[in-house]
């Protein structure tokens, strides 16, 4: 049985792990945006440990308001909300008894209520992330009127984190963790499995967060690119690396539009499952 420390610490050296990558148009060392740094996904991933700990003695959106909170006392910006949305319902599934832990997770997403999805809604205020716009149905500046994981459903068409609420977390457990097995049986290191796993996820599903603010063209055409930077070797040959890194320069501009967010999320929901899976090499 996992503990609420051992989920604690798998979420904070998931984000940590994840930043720590050097993932093309994201923030990394020494890859910063003009509104956040490195150092402000590192306080983050911190921040959201007690939270995550305590997934099992609170309601699924009284754990991501918490975490969205305790973040924003350590960060003058959103750096984790998806994240948070991802790992939060993770954390609860490990915590609770029998089966696997995707059997788990569908037992947590089919039992959210209208409080979560009010308490989630709290949250995404208080983050204020970028470019999400405005709904007619169920938009966040209200109170809902539907469960949580209704009110991801009404999302899921443009949003890739709500989609993962009605799908059970499909890219997830589907695209994701299995190309991060992959990387790791291969003894590929952490971080360059953690970006291939990123290139694989934006190749597989393009980009919401860059759906979003430049439309699906747009996030359409990144995809390809990680398709071809995926061909040239990625991060593990020197072709694939150069294309990495033109990639990257692709990718940044001074407003953070072609920054493939909703993918470097969902690559840390990986890196959780992963890690609670026992897949962290000691």
């Amino acid at each position: 049985m996992t503990t609420p420390a051992e989920v604690a610490a798998a979420g904070q050296l998931a984000c940590l792990l994840e930043v720590s990558a050097p993932k093309p148009g994201n923030v990394s060392p020494e890859r910063h945006f003009h509104d956040t740094r490195y150092e402000d996904f590192l306080a983050s991933a911190v921040a959201i440990g007690p939270a995550l700990a305590q997934a099992h003695i609170h309601p699924l959106g009284v754990t991501i308001r918490h975490a969205v909170e305790d973040t924003l006392r350590w960060t003058k910006s959103n750096t984790n909300l998806g994240i948070v949305l991802l790992l939060a319902p993770l954390a609860k599934a490990a915590l609770l008894p029998g089966g696997t832990l995707r059997d788990r997770l569908r037992q947590v997403l089919a039992e959210t209520t209208v409080e979560d999805a009010a308490e989630v809604y709290q949250a995404i205020r208080r983050a204020r992330p970028g470019g999400l716009g405005h709904s007619e149905s169920e938009d966040v500046a209200r109170a809902p009127s539907v469960t949580l994981r209704a009110a991801m459903g009404l999302a899921a068409e443009r949003d890739a984190i709500a989609r993962e609420y009605v799908t059970d977390f499909a890219l997830t457990f589907e695209t994701g963790v299995p190309a991060l097995l992959a990387a790791r049986r291969e003894r590929v290191p952490w971080t360059d499995a953690a970006v291939e796993t990123y290139l694989t996820l934006l190749e597989a599903a393009p980009d919401t967060h860059i759906a979003r603010k430049l439309g699906a063209a747009e996030a359409e055409v990144v995809s390809q690119r990680a398709r071809e930077v995926r061909a040239a070797g990625g991060s593990r040959s020197a072709a694939g690396r150069q294309a990495l890194a033109e990639l990257d320069r692709e990718l940044r501009d001074p407003r953070n539009r072609r920054n493939p967010g909703s993918t470097a999320d969902l690559t840390c929901a990986a890196l959780f499952v992963v890690i609670l899976e026992g897949g962290w090499d000691r």
